[in-house]
C-alpha cells in the first residue's frame, strides 16, 4: 500500500522528470518554430543569429534573414511561450482560489474589458492617437477588473459573488464592444478588431516580450511562495482559515496579481481562450494537486502548447493567418471533453 509520503515522492519525481525534459523541449521548440515560414532557415541559422545578437561571434545569414529571425519570428514565438505560461498559471491559481474547476483567466471580465478598451482606441479614436491599441486594451482590462471587484464587494464578497460579478462584468463589456463595432466601425476596422479579439501574436515585439516575461515571472514567484496556502483552499475556506491562512488577504493579493498578469497578456496578444482552463487540469492529472508542482508544470505545458499553436495558426492557411484563439479552441474543446469524461476535476 502506498503511503502519502510515497505518493508525494512519486509525484515529485514525475514533476522533476517533466521539467527536466520539458525545458529542453521548449527551447528546441522555439528554435524549430523560428525556422518555419516562407523564408528558408535552419536551426543552425537561428542559433547563429541569436549568438551574433548576443555578442558571440558573427553569422553568415543575410541581413534579411537576420531581420526575419530577430525582429519578426523570435519575439513573436517567445511572446507565445510567455502568454501560454502566464495564462496557464493564472488559470491554476483562480481554479484553486475560487474553488471552481471552470475558472479561467478571463472569468473576472478582464478580456471583455480589454476588448472594449481596444475597440475604443481603434474605432472611436480614444486618446486622439496618443494611446495605442495595447495601452487601450490594458486600461480597459483594469477598469473591468475594478468594476468587478467593486460589484463583488458591494454584494458582500465571497467566492460565489466574485464569480457572479465577473460574469456580469463580462456581459456588460462584451455588450459595449458589440455596440461600438456595429454602430461605428467600417468593414476594415471590424475585421481588424475581430482578428485581435480572437487572439493574435502578430504584433509581438521585444518590448512586449520583456514586459510580459517580467510580470509573468514575478507573479509565478509570488504564487509559488504561497503554494502551501493555495493547497489549503482544497479543503474549503473555513478549513484554510483554521489552518492559519489569511483567506481575505491571500485572495485579494492573488486575484489582483492574476488580474494584472492577465491584463498584460491580453493587451499584448488579445483573448486566447482555453489555455488557462484546460492545462491546469492536465497538470494536476500528471503531478497531483500540490501547487509547488502544478504551477511550474502547467506553465511549461502552456508555453509548449502556445508555441506550436501559434506556429500552426500562422502557417496552416498561409499566406492568410488564423487567429490563435480559433486554434486553441479547436485544440482545447476536445481536450476539455476528454478531461470532463474522465471526471477528474480538482476544485
Amino acid at each position: 500500500m502506498s503511503t502519502p509520503a510515497t505518493v508525494a515522492g512519486r509525484r515529485g519525481l514525475r514533476a522533476g522528470t517533466l521539467i527536466a525534459t520539458g525545458v529542453p523541449a521548449l527551447l528546441l521548440s522555439i528554435a524549430v518554430a523560428t525556422t518555419i515560414g516562407p523564408a528558408s532557415l535552419s536551426v543552425g541559422d537561428v542559433l547563429s543569429v541569436v549568438g551574433t545578437r548576443l555578442g558571440f561571434g558573427t553569422t553568415e545569414v543575410s541581413r534579411i534573414g537576420q531581420g526575419i529571425v530577430w525582429d519578426l519570428r523570435l519575439p513573436r514565438i517567445l511572446l507565445a511561450a510567455v502568454c501560454g505560461a502566464g495564462l496557464s498559471v493564472c488559470g491554476a491559481v483562480l481554479q484553486s482560489l475560487l474553488r471552481n474547476p471552470l475558472a479561467d483567466p478571463f472569468l473576472l471580465g478582464i478580456s471583455a474589458g480589454a476588448s472594449t478598451g481596444a475597440v475604443a482606441v481603434v474605432v472611436l479614436g480614444a486618446g486622439s492617437g496618443a494611446v495605442g491599441l495595447t495601452t487601450g486594451a490594458f486600461a480597459g482590462a483594469l477598469v473591468a477588473f475594478g468594476l468587478v471587484v467593486a460589484l463583488a464587494t458591494v454584494a458582500g464578497g465571497g467566492t460565489a459573488r466574485v464569480v457572479l460579478a465577473g460574469v456580469a462584468g463580462t456581459q456588460l463589456f462584451s455588450a459595449i464592444t458589440s455596440y461600438v463595432v456595429i454602430t461605428s466601425a467600417d468593414a476594415e476596422q471590424t475585421r481588424g478588431v475581430l482578428f485581435w479579439l480572437l487572439g493574435s501574436l502578430s504584433r509581438g515585439r521585444w518590448p512586449d516580450v520583456a514586459l510580459t516575461a517580467a510580470v509573468c515571472a514575478a507573479v509565478l514567484v509570488v504564487c509559488l511562495a504561497r503554494a502551501g496556502e493555495l493547497d489549503a483552499f482544497a479543503f474549503g475556506v473555513d478549513a484554510a482559515s483554521t489552518l492559519g491562512v489569511s483567506v481575505r488577504t491571500l485572495r485579494t493579493v492573488l486575484l489582483t496579481l492574476t488580474a494584472l498578469l492577465t491584463a498584460v497578456l491580453v493587451a499584448a496578444a488579445g483573448a486566447i481562450g482555453f489555455v488557462g482552463l484546460v492545462l491546469p487540469h492536465a497538470a494536476r492529472l500528471l503531478v497531483g494537486p500540490g501547487h509547488r508542482l502544478v504551477l511550474p508544470v502547467t506553465a511549461l505545458l502552456g508555453a509548449l502548447l502556445l508555441v506550436w499553436v501559434d506556429t500552426l495558426a500562422r502557417t496552416v492557411a498561409a499566406p492568410l493567418e488564423v487567429p490563435v484563439g480559433v486554434v486553441t479552441a479547436l485544440v482545447g474543446v476536445p481536450a476539455f471533453a476528454v478531461l470532463l469524461a474522465r471526471g477528474r476535476w480538482s476544485s
